[in-house]
């Protein structure tokens, strides 16, 4: 009697990696969506912070195996620019739907994540000697923020009309700018990056990745913070750090894709972030109503 031995692979796939990153995004955004309740506990937005990482992991992982590198980007690039459309409605033609606070979603790591990917290819290209259109992808990027920041000088002194309009369009749609992503933006392509570089040996990867959000969120808030000012600061409001502990998760990481949804990842992340602002504004008008 032939016996057929099943061996279960130890780890983390890809998608218990996504599928617990989600988890944690879902807690961080309730705290972000309701906390002008008072009610939503801290430790959620603490537990939020391994989300971003490690969607950024599985990002990085995503560029290495796909057969279809455009088709990746393009996936997400397109949603992306829909997100990013929908905020810049929200400061230009869309005002009635602010939440009466002032508050609306700025949810944009999807363009970060655009932005790496690009940067990414470029990498790719330079290591296989492709190098006119390795540095073009990695440079273009990378100093695109500058040369806007330029045309937006010359549009105002110029007082060309609907300049500074077009040119916030262009940002918020298909030229996305890692300066002027509040959600991830320089930090996610730097980290992107690192992960890149390191993905051949796994612990030199977390530990690279580990010193970065180190250096990145804590140093910039010891040289800056008033004197006298508590330990417990870095708990309640400069907590960002705690995506450090998102490398204990990517060291567990077994190289497979396991099974899952991937177009749920895809459509769930603006959905979610949309559902839950409404709800919030359904929430915060029984509470206090179009007040302040």
């Amino acid at each position: 009697m032939n016996q057929t031995t099943i061996t279960k692979q130890r780890g983390l796939s890809d998608f218990a990696l996504k599928y617990f990153a989600m988890v944690c995004m879902i807690l961080d955004h309730i705290h972000y969506f309701f906390s002008f309740t008072g009610k939503i506990p801290l430790f959620f937005s603490w537990i939020g912070r391994l989300a971003a990482p490690l969607f950024l992991f599985c990002i990085v992982e995503g560029f290495l195996h796909t057969h279809d590198r455009k088709k990746y980007f393009l996936r997400i690039y397109a949603i992306a620019i829909f997100m990013g459309l929908v905020q810049f409605s929200f400061y230009n033609i869309a005002s009635g739907l602010v939440r009466p606070d002032g508050f609306f979603p700025q949810n944009q790591m999807l363009a970060s994540f655009s932005v790496l990917l690009v940067v990414l290819w470029g990498i790719d290209r330079c290591q296989k000697k492709q190098w006119i259109r390795g540095l073009s992808a990695i440079l273009i990027p990378v100093f695109l923020p500058f040369l806007l920041y330029g045309l937006f000088a010359v549009s105002a002194d110029f007082g060309i009309p609907y300049g500074n309009f077009l040119l916030n369009l262009l940002v918020y749609s298909v030229l996305p700018c890692h300066t002027a992503i509040i959600d991830g933006g320089t930090a996610t392509l730097l980290g992107g990056v690192i992960l890149y570089l390191t993905h051949r040996h796994r612990r030199l990867q977390a530990g690279a990745f580990a010193l970065f959000v180190l250096a990145w969120d804590i140093l910039p808030v010891l040289l800056f913070m008033p004197a006298g000012t508590s330990a417990s600061f870095f708990f309640t409001d400069a907590y960002e750090w705690l995506e450090v502990f998102a490398v204990i998760p990517m060291l567990c990481y077994n190289g497979t894709r396991g099974h899952g949804s991937k177009k749920l990842f895809y459509w769930f992340y603006p959905t979610h972030i949309y559902v839950l602002y409404a709800l919030s504004f359904l929430l915060y008008l029984t509470l206090y109503g179009m007040g302040s």
